[in-house]
């Protein structure tokens, strides 16, 4: 595929579906005074990007700080391989808040059931007292899917994917 050909948004939506199903795990992006702090977590997506879940402990550092600061970040991609090129590999980008959900929130069963089924062994932490399910409320979402094929959407409307075309070179 050349450089320059964009994607259709309904392309895109499958390649960040593809991404989401092969990817287990991302790097949750809270903030630690001031600066960012990365974590490797498993997380289940909702109907779109919009919606992430994860289940962590509050005895963990990034837990603490989505108690002190509700703004976070995801990052998944594609694992590197020998025989990949690292600058090609798919990976998405998100912004936005996290809220702890309530046990008696009307979609906390189903949540649980989604994540439950994509990770059954964590059936026991569910049991324990200082894991919880958390939303990710996401805004804004940045997916490369190769060299000259980086993709932007918002939750305004995020089944529209806009193609970042680089910035013309200035003289």
């Amino acid at each position: 595929m050349a450089m320059s050909e964009a994607l259709s948004s309904g392309e895109v939506q499958a390649a960040w579906l593809n991404l989401a199903e092969e990817v287990r795990t991302g790097v949750l992006l809270t903030l630690r005074n001031g600066r960012p702090f990365g974590s490797h977590v498993p997380y289940v997506f909702g109907e779109q990007w919009t919606r992430v879940y994860i289940h962590v402990s509050r005895l963990a550092l990034h837990t603490e700080h989505l108690l002190q600061n509700p703004l976070v970040g995801l990052f998944v991609s594609e694992p590197d391989r020998p025989e990949k090129n690292p600058l090609v590999l798919r990976r998405m980008n998100l912004q936005g808040e996290a809220v702890l959900m309530a046990s008696d929130a009307p979609d906390y069963a189903a949540v649980k059931g989604r994540y439950l089924a994509r990770f059954p062994r964590s059936a026991m932490m569910f049991g324990f007292a200082d894991f919880s399910l958390w939303e990710l409320r996401l805004e804004d979402a940045h997916l490369v899917l190769g060299f000259g094929q980086a993709y932007l959407a918002n939750a305004t409307a995020p089944l529209i994917w806009t193609h970042q075309k680089p910035e013309p070179k200035r003289v």
